[in-house]
């Protein structure tokens, strides 16, 4: 916010302030020394000329003070002394050897003649000069006694009292000190008026580049400073439109190089997360917000250990040391699969000062679930070929100790030994199939195929084994009317009815009833198969599709089945643009449902 300066706190009074002063105490100096010395000189030639006329004056009268007793010539006396008696003299008074006054130029003291003189100098014979101040006036006299002596110079026969006025002098140089005080301040005057005005030439182009380096501050460089000349402010104006000039390409080259990095921010499939060299927050892009599920408002001064919940195991120190990423798993804080590998960088300035730390965040749920996944599915692949391996084992120790010479116990053996082949055989070959299904190296080999006649002949084909089993099954056909013809890989899908209806078969007790249904809806065909069976329960609903999962394990394997045929049959239904899924409530059965993309042919087409 800019606050105006008043006039007596601007630069521009305080630089003619300056000048005014300087002059002035320069001024006042000069002054000083000056009256001092005039009136030094004045006050010594003042004195120095009447003592010097004094001396003459007592030279003169010593011939006729030396005959005043004898020829009375008191006249004679009083004329020279009132001739001398100038303006500056105040009175020029003659005393005898004994103290009486002779004459005074004074008209108003002529009563002291013939009287004992009382001023009690007199007493001591000397010659005297000094300033005294007279007691009547009050002003300040020179008093100058000078001696009178015989003509043959060896006796004192009088003195010569001189009283004049040197108040006059001082008053003459008070006068000149007046004169040059009110010079001097006329003088000041007009300088402060020139001082200003010179000032102003200083301080008008500041004043400008202060308004330029607030508008700089503001953003605004569309305007520059006047420059006045060639001077150092001139060139101080030049600099700073230099500077202003830099200071804008430098930041249109920031605020590009900023709306490039919010892009990037924005447009990275990974979180980034900065913070300030406390560890609080100071920037987010939308993708962490998105992972984490917050908003920049709430964030924003949040410290990284609280969003992140690393309060427990490390502090912000730790995280500045953290050379390798961490794994994250906030499942339970967002009550969902969340697993996020966090991977550390400190800002560091050019001085080695840390001012912030900036985290990179990686979803990685779906990584992790895979590496699950591919260890279970490892784990699962070794058990399940090592059952028949054992076994196999077992059986061909037992041949080789001998029991392939007893008739009755060997083909036994050597059967289980074919069936436990066969049953890895059928493993590996799914397994194969589901390998080309993750790569996407299987090609299906579509053709127009009428669905009612091809589920009929599945069906038809599990009526034979249903007559030729220990159990006793019923099938149940439910079909739409219309005829549906559908664009599928036949070999496939045959052989996902087939493991559907294995299942059913299985699972349900004898004298169930196997319900099979086709249906269709405007873009879809909808084929279901509900058994009467043990049921799934509700918690493993959702694995049932997985490889090698089972609900009862000792059972199923008991039963047979590698475990892969319903993860076989997701993976051929997803191929054909459709879904599958179960519905079952356990104890009661289970039905699976396949929905396959239709699209009704007119049946002229076909005549």
């Amino acid at each position: 916010m800019n606050k105006k300066i008043r006039f007596f706190s601007s630069v521009h009074f305080k630089i003619a302030l300056v000048f005014v002063l300087l002059l002035m105490i320069s001024i006042e100096i000069i002054g000083a020394i000056f009256i001092r010395e005039l009136e030094s000189t004045t006050i010594r030639s003042f004195e120095e000329n009447v003592t010097s006329q004094v001396e003459t004056l007592a030279t003169n009268i010593s011939g006729e003070l030396s005959k005043y007793h004898e020829d009375s010539k008191e006249g004679n006396l009083k004329r020279t002394l009132s001739e001398f008696a100038k303006s500056d003299i105040l009175e020029a008074r003659l005393i005898d050897d004994k103290g009486i006054v002779i004459a005074t130029s004074d008209p108003n003291l002529q009563g002291d003649i013939g009287k004992k003189n009382d001023f009690e100098l007199f007493n001591t014979l000397n010659q005297r000069r000094e300033e005294q101040r007279d007691p009547v006036t009050g002003r300040r006299v020179y008093i100058n006694i000078q001696q009178a002596f015989s003509p043959t110079g060896d006796s004192v026969i009088g003195f010569l009292y001189v009283k004049s006025d040197i108040e006059s002098k001082y008053q003459e140089v008070n006068d000149i000190a007046v004169i040059f005080l009110t010079a001097s301040m006329i003088a000041l005057t007009v300088s402060l008026i020139i001082a200003l005005f010179v000032s102003r030439t200083i301080t008008k182009p500041i004043g400008e580049m202060r308004q330029q380096a607030v508008r700089i501050a503001n953003g605004d460089y569309s305007r520059k400073v006047e420059v006045y000349g060639k001077d150092e402010l001139g060139q101080l104006g030049e600099t700073i439109n230099e500077v202003s000039a830099r200071t804008e390409e430098a930041q249109e080259t920031m605020e590009a190089e900023r709306r490039r990095l919010d892009s990037v921010l924005s447009h990275m499939t990974d979180g980034v997360i900065g913070t300030d060299r406390r560890g609080n927050i100071i920037l987010i892009n939308e993708t962490a917000l998105d992972l984490l599920d917050t908003q920049t408002e709430t964030v924003l001064g949040k410290s990284i250990l609280d969003l992140l919940c690393l309060n427990d195991d490390y502090s912000f120190r730790s995280l500045l040391e953290q050379q390798e990423g961490i794994l994250i798993d906030l499942t339970e804080e967002y009550d969902a699969a969340l697993i996020l590998r966090a991977e550390f960088s400190m800002i560091r300035r050019e001085s080695g000062f840390i001012s912030g730390l900036v985290c990179v965040l990686h979803d990685v749920t779906e990584k992790e679930r895979d590496e699950e996944e591919r260890r279970q599915f490892v784990s699962n692949v070794s058990h399940e070929l090592r059952t028949p391996l054992t076994s196999l084992r077992s059986y061909l120790e037992a041949l080789a100790d001998g029991a392939w010479k007893d008739p009755e116990v060997a083909p036994e053996f050597l059967k289980v030994t074919q069936e436990e082949t066969n049953r890895m055989i059928r493993m590996i070959n799914d397994l194969l199939q589901l390998s080309r299904m993750d790569s996407n190296k299987v090609e299906l080999k579509k053709e127009l195929v009428n669905l009612n006649e091809l589920f009929d002949y599945v069906l038809n084909r599990f009526d034979m084994v249903v007559k030729d089993s220990d159990k006793n099954y019923t099938i149940k056909r439910e079909y739409t009317r219309r005829t549906i013809w559908v664009e599928i890989d036949t070999d496939r899908m045959v052989q996902v009815l087939d493991n559907i209806l294995n299942n059913a078969i299985k699972y349900s007790p004898s004298g169930g009833t196997i319900t099979c249904r086709l249906l269709e809806t405007h873009k879809n065909v909808i084929l279901s198969i509900t058994d009467e069976g043990l049921g799934i329960p509700k918690q493993n609903l959702g694995r049932v599709f997985d490889r090698f999962y089972r609900v009862d394990r000792a059972r199923s394997r008991a039963m047979g089945g590698s475990g892969l045929g319903l993860a076989i049959s997701k993976e051929s239904i997803q191929a054909h643009g459709g879904s599958i899924w179960v519905e079952s409530e356990e104890g009661k059965g289970s039905t699976f449902f396949i929905t396959l993309p239709y699209e009704p042919y007119e049946e002229d087409l076909w005549e």
